[in-house]
C-alpha cells in the first residue's frame, strides 16, 4: 500500500513516515502543497495524509484541485486546526477524516486501515482465496492454515494482486504500488520477487500467470480448490 504523507514540519513528516513504514507501508513524504497536488496528479496513491498548513498551496486547495481532478484517492486531514466549522468545511470539500494534532499513532494507523479498508470496497480485512487466507492488517498469509515465509517485498506483491484478483496489473503500477521515490527498482527486480512467491503458492493451487506485454495477474482458485479451506 503506497501513502502521500503531506507535511512541512519534517521532524514530524519523518517520525510519520518510520511508523508507517515499519507497519508495512509504503510513503512518499511532501513538504509543500504544490509537490503534493503534483504528486498526487501523476502517481498511484491508496491513500493521501495531507496537512493544511503548508507552505505554497494549502491542503485544502490541494484537496479541492484532487475532488475537482475526480480522482477518488481517500484522503484523511492530519491538522492542529481544530475549530468545528474548519472541520466542517474541509470535510465538505471532500476530505474522508479529519485528525487533530498532536494524535496517538495507534489512532492514525486504525483510521488509516479503515479508509483503505472502505476505498476497496472490502471491510473485512482476510482475503481467502482458496487455501490461501491473507490478514491485510497483521500483514500475514497462511496456506492451509500453515504461515507463509514472505519478505516484504513479497508479502507486497502479494496483497497488490490477491485484491485485484483476475485483473491484469502491469510492472510500472506494480513499481509504483510497492516502492517510494526513494527506492532504485528495475523491471527484473518485478520478475525475480514475483518469481519467488510463484515457487511459494503454486504447490498449493495459487497461480499468478503472466500475460506476455501486458503483466501479471492472480488467477481466482477453482471451486475445488476452495472446497479445501
Amino acid at each position: 500500500m503506497r501513502i502521500l504523507l503531506v507535511e512541512d514540519d519534517a521532524l514530524l513528516a519523518d517520525g510519520l513516515a518510520r511508523a508507517l513504514g515499519q507497519s508495512g507501508y509504503l510513503v512518499d513524504v511532501a513538504g509543500d502543497g504544490k509537490t503534493a497536488d503534483t504528486w498526487l496528479e501523476n502517481e498511484t496513491y491508496d491513500l493521501a495524509i495531507l496537512d493544511l498548513g503548508l507552505p505554497g498551496l494549502d491542503g485544502a486547495d490541494v484537496l479541492q484541485r484532487l475532488r475537482a481532478r475526480r480522482q477518488r484517492v481517500p484522503v484523511l486531514i492530519l491538522s492542529a486546526r481544530e475549530a468545528l466549522e474548519e472541520r466542517v468545511r474541509v470535510l465538505d470539500l471532500g476530505a474522508d477524516d479529519y485528525l487533530v494534532k498532536p494524535v496517538a499513532l495507534a489512532e492514525l494507523e486504525a483510521r488509516v486501515r479503515a479508509l483503505i479498508r472502505r476505498a476497496q470496497g472490502a471491510p473485512d480485512p482476510a482475503i481467502r482465496l482458496g487455501r490461501l487466507t491473507l490478514d491485510t492488517v497483521g500483514k500475514r498469509a497462511w496456506l492451509d492454515g500453515e504461515a507463509l515465509d514472505l519478505t516484504a517485498r513479497e508479502w507486497a506483491a502479494l496483497e497488490f494482486l490477491a485484491q485485484r484478483v483476475n485483473r491484469i496489473v502491469n510492472k510500472d503500477q506494480i513499481m509504483q504500488a510497492l516502492y517510494s521515490w526513494e527506492d532504485e527498482i528495475t523491471p527484473n527486480a518485478v520478475e525475480k520477487f514475483i518469481s519467488r512467491l510463484r515457487t511459494k503458492l503454486e504447490p498449493a493451487g495459487i497461480v499468478i500467470r503472466t500475460v506476455r506485454g501486458l503483466g501479471y495477474y492472480l488467477e481466482k482458485p477453482h471451486k475445488a480448490d476452495n472446497a479445501q479451506v
